[in-house]
């Protein structure tokens, strides 16, 4: 996420950091460098330029110039005005006291207004709400059924109706139902079109004034740049907006989007959709992002995702067997099972403070191959085996390839990653972490 613009960022910080004290001149270099890293990721130049003004006028006051460590005072200012134009407070949902409350999503097609309808869903009932999604696109039938699909796949009630019948009244109709049987969210995905005419305005609209939802909000894809922010604000303008969900934000290394929207339309950003997955949307903070594009990571969600996807009395036995050194591939395979559903590790690792220079070089879209991979190479082993992989020789290992569909040299590969996280976990157990760490886990040097 974002890593062209952290990498360039990071570059002007880490050459500050070489200097010692600054003059002002170092200063103006370092943030022409950085106006240039924001404007080559395609942020709003009006954006940069409202930005870049408080940050000098602060880098340039003596508290600055003054310190021991003038560029750790410079990123942190940096931190807290990229905070500022992503808007400064958490993503929330508005709060109401007449049940149900409704979402209204819209956006353009192709955008993932669908599949983030559904995503939101799962999210509220993960936070003990009883959502009912609608389907309200009757322009195109098969948003209709995959709406239903989805939602039968994840267990979420969906409303929908005859595509004869017009939008606005499968939504009143749908309300009646969820009141019905106690719904407490209403998520209506609404027809979308390839680009904004008015035909589509008028029915949003017409649609807004029958159901007062509680949010209006925009799915837009955030690879598209500029062009989601000028997509926002027609929206916004013609039917008002509550927030804004920026999807595919997993596939964009630039980030203009994340970084002018807010600031140019003044509609809050409230999630980021950041992968395929049913789980794959965040609450947004300005705070976490800022901190993940200055490459500072964000442990705030990797403990949020990990408190999700692990059992607590199983990692209370792993933390044993990691500190009596007794780690075993059953053991390996289990948790990469667990740490599977918390997401790809390339996204997990830019997560973790000092480590976010590694993540584009780690698997990410291969993960799931990868993972289906090492799994029928460990079943493939017998009991004795996985406990104790030191017994397996060249003839078992041959057993084990035929055995998983993989070859000899795929089963050493594995062996040898294994001793590799044995040692690292003794390392880490002993609160040292290695000095080839790059090395251990295979990610080459820059």
């Amino acid at each position: 996420m974002l890593e062209i613009l952290t990498q360039k960022l990071t570059g002007v910080f880490s050459k500050l950091g070489r200097k010692g004290k600054l003059s002002e001149g170092d200063i103006d270099d370092a943030l022409r460098q950085i106006r240039m890293a924001l404007l080559e990721a395609d942020v709003n130049f009006k954006v940069v330029k409202e930005f870049l003004s408080p940050v000098r006028e602060r880098a340039l006051g003596s508290e600055v110039l003054r310190s021991l460590t003038p560029a750790q005072q410079i990123i942190k200012i940096v931190n807290e005005e990229l905070t500022a134009i992503l808007g400064g407070e958490p993503g929330r949902l508005a709060s109401v006291t007449h049940l149900p409350a409704i979402a209204l999503l819209v956006g353009l097609q192709g955008s993932g207004k669908t599949t983030t309808a559904v995503k939101l869903a799962i999210q509220l009932r993960h936070l003990g709400q009883r959502p009912l999604l609608v389907a309200a696109d009757t322009r195109r039938p098969a948003a209709i059924e995959q709406l239903r699909l989805l939602g039968e796949q994840n267990d979420i009630p969906v409303y929908s109706e005859d595509i004869n019948v017009a939008p606005s009244i499968v939504c009143q109709h749908a309300l009646k139902q969820a009141r019905e049987k106690g719904s407490t969210w209403v998520i209506v995905d609404t027809q979308g079109r390839l680009h904004i005419d008015e035909a589509m305005m008028k029915e949003l609209a017409d649609i807004r004034s029958r159901i007062q939802p509680s949010e209006v909000l925009l799915t837009v894809d955030a690879m598209i740049g500029q062009d989601a922010v000028r997509v926002a604000q027609e929206f916004h303008g013609q039917i008002g907006l509550t927030g804004l969900i920026l999807t595919k934000m997993d596939g964009d290394a630039r980030g203009g989007a994340a970084l002018s929207i807010r600031s140019v339309t003044g509609v809050p950003i409230k999630y980021l959709g950041t992968g395929e997955k049913m789980d794959a949307l965040e609450t947004f903070h300005p705070n976490r992002l800022a901190s993940r594009i200055l490459g500072m990571g964000d442990m705030l969600t990797f403990i949020e995702r990990a408190e999700t996807a692990f059992d607590q009395q199983q990692v209370k036995k792993l933390e044993e067997k990691m500190r009596a050194g007794g780690l075993d591939l059953e053991d390996l395979l289990s948790q990469m099972h667990q740490i599977h559903k918390m997401g790809s590790l390339g996204r997990l690792v830019e997560m973790i403070p000092g480590f976010s220079k590694f993540s584009s070089h780690l698997p990410d879209a291969e993960g799931d191959e990868q993972l289906k991979r090492i799994e029928a190479i460990i079943l493939s082993m017998t009991y004795e085996e996985r406990r104790n992989p030191a017994i397996i020789d060249g003839r078992r290992r041959s057993r084990i390839a035929r055995g998983s569909g993989t070859t000899p040299k795929d089963v050493n590969q594995l062996l040898n990653q294994f001793r590799e996280i044995q040692k690292l976990t003794k390392s880490i157990t002993r609160g040292k972490l290695p000095k080839n760490l790059g090395a251990m886990l295979d990610i080459p040097s820059r």
